[in-house]
């Protein structure tokens, strides 16, 4: 069967095979279908010419007719450049070219007829268009020169290769267009006739055809809108054709609440859990007895407790015969988890392990051994844990700290150190944003802890600059008279030529000038120590021993220190929001006040005062994260879930809310009636789906 999305672009007029290899290579456009994608990043409305003497050096670009009056060279060698005075008898203005001399100089004669086209600006309060495209003109009459102007331009993304090679813009809007002359009657319809009519849908011939050569600014909006709900609606069915799938594999059965759970939450625990923390457990208690795999995501802001929700699950697979792994992102974090369990199940009968890295060989061979005959219960590590030689007698759930943190093959590994699926719960510090949410993760079912423990007081943040330094420095000792203690975090470890940034060595000398012993002592941390190092110092900081910690963001993750309760962030502009909400969850964690102070330049981007503000104005963990990807667009944050599943091409998930609403709700009313999509009238959506299906593991090693 013919598919006109398939064929080499190498045979459509206006390429051939040289500039078929370019294409492959700097824009990986192999296929008519691949070119068809390669989509316009903005329009130009060239319809109809104006007079000079209306133009703005504000207005965008511009068309023009009329004649050259005077021209002259200029400067010599590299810096020669041509200028002609252009007009049209209501004004003048300059044409400049700075390259391409050879070509244009002889064609540019006075008296000759120009329409021109370009985006002017003014340099030394005098208008100009620097390479503006020229057509040499016939005589035609007013009506005509009226009705001329060349319509809506697209304007394609390109290579200095592309260009070098003939593929400028303005050339790939020529074959585009070509494409577009041989799509008539090729591009099949793939949504229903219900589908398109419910929201006034473009038919995808015409949306394709006039997204890349519209009749108006508003087709091509109706064109990208009827693109982009087709993108998000495959995404969608993926996502949750995968949920479907996973609902149905088979997992194990927690048939139990038992001995060691009802102990530890009776005599162990110590404290109330919230409402919040209470719900979750029952949300992951139904979904452990069903006899199919959990895979559920649980969000949870810094201290809200995720770890005791996490360690209770861990106790129910033990009191149902099952073993239990918690695995995370850093050697720090994974010997603070083992503590606090550790200290937590004291005097009960549970088997603790930890296994990261820096594990001796005698004490990791003993470890694995315990964990083969089943005498470990809990089995707590890094990355060690994905090691072959680690093998659980009867896995029951995996735990995953922090799990934006691992790679898709990294946690595939882990899920399959069982013939039975394991149930799989991963948790993340980082809140996701709701139309994220719904993109990324809509194929786990999801559980958040949106209630931070009593007594605990929101953190004070405030902003200051260099020029406050001698009231920081004050502040600091204030809080440690008080028996407090403190962070302070710098980006760096060492100075770096390229940003000009506190380097972390130069602060702790500062900081040690303004603090000096023994009226104080001070630890430092970094991520070029030896792991052991490392640890003597955190000690000494949660000991007490020393009062302010100088410190990279190492310590993100993973440092509990209650009587910490001042975080002060050096050059905190050059974070982003989700790592400056990261770190400032650092305190906050005991029952007295703490507070964050952001350390900046004084002057600020527009950007990075929209963080810095935003961290001031809230303390409220998905305001954060919804703000941080307005500012930075999803792609910076495809590391929630590092698949590329965010790779496209049109739609944008932050802009397009609306659509990403409108598609999640017609795939699950399609799935709902065709799980499978055999019913002839989604053939074409299961076909389009069939074309890439590298997306659909992700349920399964979440």
């Amino acid at each position: 069967m013919f598919d006109f999305f398939s064929q080499s672009i190498e045979y459509l007029k206006g390429v051939g095979p040289a500039k078929a290899k370019v294409l492959q290579k700097e824009a990986n456009i192999s296929t008519y279908g691949d070119l068809l994608e390669y989509y316009p990043f903005r329009y130009i409305d060239r319809g109809g010419f104006i007079p000079v003497n209306q133009i703005r050096d504000d207005k965008n670009y511009v068309s023009l007719k009329g004649k050259i009056l005077k021209t002259e060279e200029k400067g010599f060698g590299k810096n020669k450049r041509l200028i002609a005075v252009f007009g049209d008898g209501t004004g003048q203005i300059e044409l400049v070219w700075f390259s391409g001399l050879k070509w244009i100089s002889p064609k540019i004669k006075v008296g000759a007829e120009l329409k021109v086209f370009g985006k002017p600006s003014i340099f030394n309060h005098r208008l100009n268009i620097n390479h503006p495209e020229i057509e040499f003109s016939d005589t035609g009459s007013e009506e005509q020169d009226k009705s001329e102007g060349g319509g809506i331009q697209p304007l394609y993304s390109g290579t200095e290769a592309m260009r070098r090679h003939g593929l400028s813009p303005k050339v790939m809007a020529g074959i585009t267009a070509n494409l577009c002359t041989q799509a008539r009657g090729s591009i099949p319809e793939i949504l229903t006739p219900a589908v398109v009519s419910r929201y006034g849908l473009f038919s995808r011939e015409d949306a394709f055809i006039q997204v890349h050569h519209p009749l108006s600014l508003q087709h091509a909006e109706c064109a990208r809108q009827r693109l982009k709900f087709e993108e998000l609606l495959l995404l969608q069915l993926k996502i949750w054709q995968s949920k479907l799938k996973t609902s149905k594999t088979p997992g194990l059965k927690f048939e139990q609440v038992g001995e060691r759970f009802n102990y530890f939450y009776q005599h162990n625990l110590g404290f109330e859990l919230t409402g919040a923390q209470k719900r979750v457990i029952k949300e992951i208690r139904a979904d452990t007895r069903t006899g199919f795999q959990m895979n559920r995501l649980l969000q949870g802001d810094v201290g809200s407790g995720k770890t005791i929700v996490a360690l209770m699950c861990m106790l129910l697979a033990c009191d149902n015969g099952f073993q239990a792994c918690l695995m995370a992102p850093t050697e720090i974090l994974a010997r603070q988890h083992f503590a606090s369990i550790s200290k937590m199940l004291k005097g009960m009968n549970v088997r603790v392990g930890l296994l990261t890295g820096s594990t001796a060989t005698k004490d990791r061979n003993i470890l694995l051994n315990l964990l083969q005959d089943g005498s470990m219960d809990i089995l707590i590590g890094t990355h060690a844990l994905l090691e072959d030689r680690v093998a659980f007698k009867n896995l029951g759930i995996v735990v995953i700290d922090e799990q934006h943190r691992f790679g898709v093959q990294q946690r595939a590994k882990l899920w399959a150190k069982n013939t039975v699926s394991p149930h799989i719960l991963v948790m993340t510090a980082t809140p996701i944003p709701r139309t994220l949410g719904m993109t990324l993760y809509g194929d786990l079912d999801v559980s958040v802890i949106d209630e931070l423990p009593p007594n605990r007081k929101p953190i004070k943040t405030v902003h200051l600059t260099d020029h406050n330094r001698l009231q920081l420095f004050s502040f600091m000792k204030d809080e440690i008279a008080k028996g407090r203690q403190v962070y302070v975090v710098y980006p760096l470890i060492q100075e770096s030529e390229n940003l000009d940034l506190k380097d972390l060595m130069d602060g702790y000398e500062s900081i040690s000038r303004a603090f000096p012993i023994p009226d104080y002592q001070l630890s430092i941390v970094h991520g070029k120590m030896r792991p052991e190092d490392k640890e003597f110092e955190m000690n000494r900081f949660k000991k007490g021993e020393t009062q302010i910690m100088v410190s990279t963001t190492v310590i993100e993750v993973g440092v509990d220190v209650p009587n910490a309760s001042v975080m002060v962030i050096e050059n905190s502009e050059r974070f982003g929001l989700a790592q400056l909400h990261q770190l400032r969850g650092r305190v906050g964690r005991g029952a007295e006040q703490s507070h964050c102070i952001l350390m900046t330049a004084d002057k600020l981007s527009n950007d990075a005062r929209e963080r810095i503000d935003t961290m001031v104005r809230t303390n409220d963990g998905f305001k954060i994260a919804e703000a941080d990807l307005k500012l930075r667009g999803p792609g910076d944050l495809q590391g929630t879930r590092q698949s590329g599943l965010l790779s496209l091409k049109i739609a944008d998930i932050v802009e397009d809310e609306n659509i990403v609403k409108a598609a999640r709700y017609t795939a699950i009313e399609i799935l709902e009636k065709d799980p499978d999509l055999h019913l002839p009238e989604n053939r074409g959506l299961a076909e389009e789906l069939q074309k890439n299906r590298n997306a659909n593991f992700w349920a399964k090693i979440s």
